[in-house]
């Protein structure tokens, strides 16, 4: 049998809550993966009462455990729901404010940073919320640093997704946190979800559906990460696609919502933790094998993408070779 995990996440949920977002963090941090030999997580969810009226009346949630459940949350997600405007549950509030105090990591999926705010917990903090409520979460919450563009925040310990389906990126981004790049890529496998999405809200709050469509990068993505130990430059991604430079950048910002180098480095870093955690000590053969030319450039990159040294990387997430 798979080893039990011993960080506990509770998922709150109260009146109106969103039943997407909940299947999200149960799809997450919810279902068993024996195929890893360990549980990531001991998954549970808890709401305030005995039955709990989901999202416009769809249907009522029932036989999940009290508020008592959040007591022990090593990760604590706090309800969302679409009527921002009506205040939360004192109870509920109550509760995520001592889960914080007690030093448990708190997340709010798209709405959820209305709670976290409500609580008192994001004054001077920055968080993310979804695009339609920034106007009116930055009324309400003039203390709060607001970025309407990103997919989420990552504050430490009080995390934050913008929308819906960020969630998934969110949920995602905690596994790799917790457990590894490698892990992640499983996770989203199971999802067919992308592990990473460079973007941001900006590419769906301006222009939900594009004019002309785009020529899907699929291709040449797909190309590049088969490529990353080649010195693949972004002239060479604009001849491989038969576009010019120029062209290629306003894709890659309209698609992706970053540049072609940006992402050429997220991918060559995210192939380095691969391999450290795969068990190669040589940081001379990792940063060649991914890219990024050199030791110390390896060095800078990776720890300004995971806050961590290859030897701390290696450490927390690597295996025996």
């Amino acid at each position: 049998m798979p080893q039990r995990s011993s960080h506990r996440v509770v998922l709150m949920v109260d009146e109106n809550s969103n039943p997407f977002e909940m299947s999200c963090a149960i799809e997450v941090f919810g279902l068993r993966r024996p195929e890893l030999g360990r549980e990531l997580y001991d998954f549970r969810l808890c709401a305030a009462g005995p039955e709990t009226r989901m999202r416009d009346g769809f249907f009522t949630l029932t036989g999940v455990a009290g508020l008592e459940a959040a007591e022990s949350a090593d990760t604590l997600i706090v309800p969302n729901r679409p009527d921002t405007e009506v205040p939360r549950s004192a109870r509920v509030l109550d509760v995520v404010r001592r889960a914080h105090a007690r030093g448990a990591r708190l997340v709010g999926f798209c709405s959820g940073a209305f709670t976290l705010a409500e609580a008192g917990l994001l004054d001077g903090r920055r968080a993310a919320c979804h695009w339609m409520w920034a106007e009116a979460f930055r009324a309400r919450f003039p203390r709060v640093d607001l970025e309407p563009d990103v997919l989420f925040v990552d504050d430490g310990d009080i995390l934050t997704a913008s929308g819906s389906a960020s969630a998934l990126d969110l949920g995602l981004h905690l596994v790799r946190r917790d457990h590894g790049v490698e892990i992640a890529n499983h996770v989203s496998r199971r999802l067919v979800f992308a592990a990473h999405r460079d973007g941001g809200q900006r590419q769906f709050v301006e222009r939900p559906v594009p004019e002309v469509p785009d020529e899907s990068l699929g291709p040449l993505l797909a190309w590049a990460q088969e490529r990353l130990g080649e010195p693949l430059t972004v002239a060479g991604l604009a001849a491989r696609a038969a576009v010019s430079p120029a062209t290629l950048h306003r894709r890659f910002r309209s698609q992706l919502g970053t540049t072609p180098l940006a992402w050429l480095t997220g991918e060559r870093v995210a192939l380095a933790c691969r391999l450290i955690e795969r068990g190669e000590e040589r940081l001379d053969v990792v940063a060649a094998r991914s890219g990024l030319g050199t030791a110390a450039n390896l060095r800078t990159r990776l720890r300004r993408q995971t806050g961590l040294s290859p030897s701390a990387y290696r450490k927390r997430f690597g295996t025996t070779p």
